[in-house]
């Protein structure tokens, strides 16, 4: 039987290439720089690999760096996003507990970090927290001194996510302190993206009843695309991520006057 064009393929990477595939795989996405310094070799060379692998589809470049290939019409699989850079989103989720203030007003949407957030939070107290996800919403319950409110809505069965026209109607009611939001994707002109338009819905609602806007975004988000348009960088207050932004979203950051922190990679003690 003959060997499949996967197969062929695969089999034609020399083993720094492999490798290169394997580490980008584990992280997500990787700028050439810190390909260059993993591996010992030249920018020349990495962007020789990548160049040969993305030809294959095995890689996506963006501006900067290389990531794995994704759809733009349809998000990886929820236990996969789980997964995905989950000590990564774990660092962004402490700092940003560290920075909500006690006492206030919250909405999260839906998506993995916002859940890693909630759970963050469990110690805080004389929150009150407004959402369209029911694990934030199981999270945050077992924090006694945290009142939650679930909108209303179509509950999606793959993620447990709450969207449609109820939710949005809902979402509208309240005025808060502080969103704090996930995102699939931000593109290098600054839109903010995402997958489903029911879901992206709610988030510009909930972008329109926040005085404060902090995105939390691992790096893998930079440069990742998708379907839907949400909103801007320039609509946020804070951006939490867990890398120093590559180019051009370090500057696009900047001139959106948007506050850029980086988590802190080590374990709490």
């Amino acid at each position: 039987m003959p060997d499949s064009p996967v197969a062929r393929r695969r089999r034609a990477l020399n083993p720094r290439q492999s490798a290169l595939l394997a580490a980008v795989r584990q992280a997500g996405a990787m700028t050439i720089e810190s390909l260059a310094q993993r591996f010992g070799v030249t920018l020349q060379t990495v962007r020789r690999d990548v160049r040969e692998l993305e030809q294959q589809g095995l890689l996506a470049r963006y501006h900067g760096g290389v990531r794995m290939p994704v759809s733009t019409v349809e998000n990886l699989g929820y236990r996969q996003r789980q997964t995905l850079n989950a000590a990564a989103k774990e660092a962004i989720a402490r700092t940003v507990a560290r920075d909500v203030p006690a006492g206030c007003s919250l909405i999260l949407n839906i998506g993995t970090t916002t859940e890693a957030v909630a759970r963050a939070l469990l110690q805080h107290r004389g929150l009150r927290v407004i959402t369209n996800n029911l694990n934030v919403a199981a999270i945050l319950s077992d924090n006694p001194d945290c009142e939650v409110i679930i909108a209303g809505g179509v509950v999606r069965a793959r993620d447990r996510g709450i969207v449609g026209e109820a939710t949005i109607d809902f979402l509208r009611q309240f005025r808060v302190d502080i969103a704090l939001i996930g995102i699939s994707g931000i593109e290098t002109d600054g839109t903010l993206r995402d997958y489903d338009v029911r879901e992206v819905k709610a988030a510009r609602t909930i972008l329109e009843q926040a005085r404060q806007v902090w995105l939390c975004a691992d790096h893998s988000k930079f440069g990742r695309a998708a379907m839907v348009e949400v909103g801007h960088v320039s609509a946020l207050t804070r951006v939490y991520t867990d890398r120093p932004p590559p180019p051009p979203f370090d500057a696009l950051l900047r001139e959106a006057d948007v506050a850029c922190v980086v988590a802190d990679a080590l374990p709490p003690r």
